[in-house]
Order: structure tokens, then C-alpha cells, then sequence
């Protein structure tokens, strides 16, 4: 079976067109959302993926309604194979893993996928170990000052309830615990 699936950004947009080039390329049925692509919950793709099995093929009319990005593209087309089906875009013919020419360019595609996150890996922890060297203190800053987990803790070890001293430091409990 062919599943479409059909997507745009805004209410202000139509679906029509694409709707239109799916039935024409022969999709049996089409899930469609009118939902951001920058969203990674799109309630429609998700069953779209869910309901393909063994020989199916999931299409759209371009790369950019199905992705975000090129990771997010991998994993669908993962979840695809997975699936057992197969993969195509009416814009895009060497996106088509239902043929040997589609699945090479689709592998090598994910190849440097996976090279340029490794190297985004390298550079930032490149930059965090250089930022540390100079002294930066990275992550999120105190909610209280020094003064004010030194006496928060006296408070503590008096007795005084963590959620009474979290409250007159305008601070959640767990943050006295944690001290």
C-alpha cells in the first residue's frame, strides 16, 4: 500500500496541491496536518509511520513536509526500514529507497549525516574543555548566593523543615536538599 503524507506550516496554507500530486502518484491513502515542521510531535506523521508495514512505501511530495533536518529525515527513513517499506519523494527522485539507486544515495546521505554530527560532537567538547581551562562555570547559575546556602544549610541541620527554608529563599525544596 502507498501512504501520502501531506504537511504545512500554517492554517493560512492549503493542502490541496499536495494532496492533488499524491492521489495523482498513486497513493492509497493520505495523512495530512497543518502543524510547524519545526514540531517534533506531528500527531499525523506518527501514524503515518505506525500503520506501514512489509512493502508499503511512504511518500511526499517534497523532503522539506516530512524533515526538519537531515537527522530528523534519517530517522524516519530508519524507522521506515524498520517498518519493512519504503520511502519516496515526487520532488526529490534520488529519494526513493524502493530502488537500488535511492538506497545507495540514501546511505551515503546518512554517511555524512553522521560525519558532520561527529564533528559538531568534537567542536563542542572542544569548546567546553576550553571554556573550563579559563574558568568559565558552565552550567546554570545558583539560585542563591554562597551566604544564603551556608545559612539555608545551618537552618537545615537546626531542624527546620526544607520546605519552610525553600520557601523563604523563594526556591523549590528540592534545591535545599540538594545542598
Amino acid at each position: 500500500m502507498i501512504f501520502g503524507y501531506a504537511r504545512v506550516s500554517t492554517d493560512n496554507q492549503t493542502l490541496d496541491s499536495q494532496i492533488e500530486a499524491l492521489k495523482a502518484a498513486g497513493a492509497d491513502r493520505i495523512f495530512q496536518e497543518k502543524v510547524s515542521g519545526a514540531k517534533a510531535d506531528r500527531h499525523e506523521l506518527k501514524r503515518a509511520l505506525a500503520v506501514l508495514g512489509d512493502g508499503d512505501v511512504l511518500m511526499v511530495t517534497r523532503l522539506d513536509r516530512l524533515a526538519r533536518s537531515t537527522r530528523d529525515l534519517l530517522e524516519i527513513l530508519d524507522r521506515t526500514s524498520k517498518a519493512g517499506a519504503g520511502f519516496r519523494s515526487l520532488t526529490e527522485s534520488w529519494a526513493d529507497t524502493t530502488t537500488p539507486q535511492g538506497r545507495l544515495v540514501t546511505t551515503i546521505m546518512a554517511g555524512f549525516a553522521e560525519f558532520e554530527r561527529s564533528l559538531i560532537l568534537a567542536r563542542t567538547s572542544e569548546g567546553i574543555s576550553r571554556a573550563k581551562e579559563r574558568g568559565v562555570k558552565l552550567g546554570r547559575p545558583f539560585g542563591m548566593t554562597h551566604h544564603q546556602r551556608q545559612e539555608a544549610l545551618a537552618r537545615k541541620a537546626g531542624g527546620e523543615p526544607v520546605r519552610k527554608i525553600a520557601r523563604s529563599y523563594n526556591v523549590s525544596p528540592s534545591t535545599i536538599s540538594r545542598l
